[in-house]
């Protein structure tokens, strides 16, 4: 049986406009267990950066096989997502969660930090050894890595919420539990602006 011809057009529109499926991290907890989570978290001002780098924190870790913790997020993060034996991302189709921009090239994506390396560093991470920095860095197992553009992910840069949230206030509730989750579970402290910022986008959810 064939399909008219404007049948086969109103399956295809309906194809093209299903919703792309959200990513979600692993840990992400429900609005009220992230308020009692915010609540918990220590304020205090930030430390001064002195000694940050990127290399304190190493990243982009073998998590399973011939896959790094970037190529990992990659596949999970995307739909259709092929790679070679080598893990390499060959093709696939990623929705940045941050802006909705979709992309179909892996290199037009990054994968961001929740909580900045920097932002961790001047709320507790600077005291922490190599090996939990790196745990911190490579963390595929709480809502800490997300696959976005590059573009938001360089507007974002090592900001915390009271200075950047993202462009789709629709993401601020999923944003503000992840943010809240990765924190409590690091006990890094957060500043009092941070904490306010967080509880106004919680109020999204």
């Amino acid at each position: 049986m064939k399909l008219s011809a404007s049948l086969f057009l109103c399956a295809a529109a309906a194809v093209l406009a299903a919703p792309f499926p959200e990513p979600a991290p692993p840990g992400i907890p429900s609005a009220s267990t992230a308020r009692t989570l915010l609540a918990g978290l220590r304020a205090a001002a930030s430390g001064s950066g002195a000694g940050y780098s990127r290399e304190k924190f190493p990243h982009w870790a073998t998590i399973s096989g011939t896959c790094n913790a970037r190529e990992f997020v990659l596949k999970r993060d995307g739909e259709n997502v092929k790679v070679d034996e080598a893990c390499t991302v060959e093709s696939g189709t990623w929705r940045s969660p941050y802006d909705g921009v979709s992309k179909t090239q892996a290199r037009d994506i990054d994968i961001d930090h929740m909580v900045p390396l920097k932002n961790a560093w001047i709320s507790g991470a600077s005291s922490w050894t190599t090996d939990q920095r790196k745990g911190f860095a490579n963390d595929i197992t709480r809502p800490q890595l997300w696959a976005v553009t590059g573009s938001v992910n360089r507007a974002k840069s090592d900001s915390s919420p009271d200075k950047w949230k993202p462009p789709l206030t629709s993401f601020y509730c999923t944003y503000a539990k992840s943010w809240v989750q990765v924190k409590s579970y690091y006990e890094l402290t957060v500043t009092d602006a941070e904490k306010g910022a967080l509880s106004s986008m919680l109020d999204s959810c």
